[in-house]
């Protein structure tokens, strides 16, 4: 049997306990994957004396994961730290300049730096494996950089983020309002004290970051992605949409389009029939339209510690085979410079909500600047006056396809013309065929 793979462990939390535990629990299981025992050989952490229910007493310690992977003793260095920058980062560059792979589950780093990392692993001759930073345990990454490596991708979208899918849920299936769903979210672990992140949308656009380099091979571009969140969300539209056959789904979606790459996180009403409309709770799911495969989905457990752990421990494996791929589906200096697509017409329409001043000529005055701006209206749905005195009117209205600028536009002039009562909601429909 070869030399045990000696891995530095940065960051023993939910996960690095986990994948430490386990590392334990199944030593000679992964021996017989690999040909050689695999061995944590230094951690890093703030808290030593903290109760992991991992025994790592015989390891070295360092309280800076930047000396661990300048200094320890590895083959690989495994960072669980988090954070786009600081030590996360100075420690990755500091393992792969010194030609150690790294195994990483921080999507904020790669949605960041991820392309200037890759270069840095290329000029070393070594790999970074992130199977764990995008939708937990389901084993995207290795079916995007490896299985599909014969397919030319045209579109990549999914449910990303468990923490607003859990929520959506709860509010669909229980009535619960977005407030008391949100305090529950937090009370079960599932969203932050400050739950921006998550219920913003940003989360799923880190992951969705990575996801587009990967099916396009483009440099990685954050900044470019619409991003919005589940924040404005209410009972009305969570029973609207179903009573039109939909559910509602924070949807990440990129895709090739005729004038470049189109990014977006935001709330989507999706066919209630559809394989992405069962996901529910926590899970996530990505699917991927290919020209070879057609479209493939694949859901599972989005976090977690043994989710997670699930699919770090699947790149150390590999680690210890010495598999070598590139970071992303293409050699780094192949990596295009991402073109954003102009705002375009997409299939299925908009749900619009509009609280209306019930007086005579605001129904009128709706219809014509949405005519105005060439929106065709599949229907217009007047519901019964929603104060106490009756002065204010839910009206739904549902597009056939149109543009994310001339929705934009009408309703700057429907909010001009002074007979909203509040700000419009729009909730995009994707007929996902």
């Amino acid at each position: 049997m070869d030399r045990p793979l000696n891995l530095g462990l940065a960051g023993i939390g939910t996960v690095g306990a986990s994948v430490a535990r386990i590392l334990t629990e199944k030593q000679e299981h992964f021996s017989k994957m690999t040909g050689r025992p695999i061995e944590i050989k230094a951690v890093s952490a703030r808290d030593r004396n903290r109760d992991r229910g991992v025994d790592l007493s015989g390891v070295d310690w360092f309280d800076d994961p930047v000396r661990l992977a300048q200094e320890a003793d590895i083959d690989l260095f495994v960072e669980l730290i988090g954070g786009a920058d600081g030590p996360a980062l100075e420690s990755v560059k500091a393992a792969l300049g010194r030609g150690i792979p790294v195994v990483t589950a921080n999507k904020a780093l790669l949605a960041h730096h991820g392309v200037s990392l890759a270069r840095l692993a290329q000029r070393k001759n070594v790999t970074i494996l992130f199977e764990a930073a995008v939708a937990g345990g389901i084993p995207i990454i290795k079916t995007m950089r490896e299985a599909l490596r014969g397919n030319t991708v045209s579109r990549v979208y999914g449910i990303l983020n468990g923490t607003c899918n859990y929520m959506l849920t709860r509010m669909e299936r229980e009535g619960v309002a977005f407030e008391d769903v949100l305090r529950e979210a937090q009370a079960l672990g599932y969203a932050e004290a400050d739950p921006t992140f998550d219920i913003g949308g940003f989360d799923a656009a880190h992951k969705l970051a990575i996801l587009t380099s990967l099916a396009f091979g483009t440099e990685i571009d954050l900044a470019s992605i619409f991003i919005e969140g589940i924040s404005e969300i209410s009972l009305d539209d969570i029973k609207a949409a179903a009573e039109l056959g939909y559910r509602i789904k924070l949807l990440a979606v990129a895709q090739r389009t005729d004038s470049g790459i189109e990014q977006r996180v935001h709330p989507t009403m999706i066919p209630a029939g559809s394989a992405l409309a069962q996901v529910d709770g926590v899970t996530n799911a990505v699917a991927v339209d290919t020209d070879l495969l057609g479209s493939i989905l694949i859901a599972g457990p989005g976090a977690g510690g043994n989710a997670t752990a699930s699919a770090v421990l699947s790149d150390i494996i590999d680690a210890a085979n010495g598999v070598y791929v590139s970071t992303f589906t293409v050699v780094p200096q192949s990596l295009t410079a991402y073109k954003r697509a102009r705002m375009r017409a997409h299939e299925g329409g908009y749900y619009i909500r509009l609280r209306v001043a019930d007086e005579v000529g605001a129904f009128a005055s709706i219809a014509r600047r949405m005519a105005e701006n060439q929106i065709s209206l599949e229907s217009i749905v007047q519901r019964k006056a929603s104060d106490d005195d009756g002065s204010v009117a839910p009206i739904i209205l549902i597009t056939h396809e149109t543009t994310e600028a001339a929705v934009r536009k009408a309703l700057e002039a429907v909010s001009r013309d002074g007979h909203l009562r509040g700000e419009p909601q729009t909730i995009r429909i994707e007929t996902l065929a």
